[in-house]
């Protein structure tokens, strides 16, 4: 079931959909934000700091997403969500 999740076009378009507006939030601390921006960046620019993980930089990112917009949304519900507009 969760394989399903991970690899649903649908899940994805909506994570994409919703990483913009969640790293505009004002109600999000920039410390959160950073929590996704920093790894991404440091991977995407340093990626022979972990060469023992055969990952693409997109898929690391990809997951860095998934997590960022995951966490954000249950440690902060009072944004409004995507689907309502």
């Amino acid at each position: 079931m969760k394989w399903r999740r991970l690899l649903s076009f649908k899940r994805w378009s909506e994570v994409f959909r919703r990483l913009p507006r969640l790293l505009r939030a004002t109600e999000i601390p920039l410390r959160e934000k950073l929590l996704f921006i920093v790894p991404a960046l440091l991977y995407w620019v340093l990626p022979d700091v972990m060469p023992f993980m055969p990952i693409d930089d997109i898929g690391v990112t990809l997951i860095l997403m998934n997590w960022f917009v995951s966490r954000a949304e249950r440690k902060y519900p009072v944004l409004p969500s995507s689907t309502a507009s």
